[in-house]
């Protein structure tokens, strides 16, 4: 029983490797916590392309904010 965890566990492992190395070739800049964030959300019925526009807005939205510190400092 405790194999079969453990198979399983390597499994997973692998496939976030796998997606992570995907995710670094196509340049999407997530690191594996977030990527890892996203499959669990998409697993748990998140539209894929939705959840993309998202994370578009955070990353205009923080961009926009690391602009405007810099302008402030």
């Amino acid at each position: 029983m405790a194999s079969a965890a453990n198979a399983n566990l390597n499994a997973v492992r692998e496939t976030m490797d796998v997606l992570l190395e995907i995710s670094m070739l196509l340049n999407t800049g997530l690191d594996m916590e977030s990527l890892s964030i996203c499959v669990r959300l998409c697993e748990q019925g998140i539209n894929p392309e939705a959840l993309s526009a998202v994370i578009k807005e955070l990353r205009k939205a923080s961009e926009t904010l690391k602009v405007s510190e810099n302008c402030t400092n």
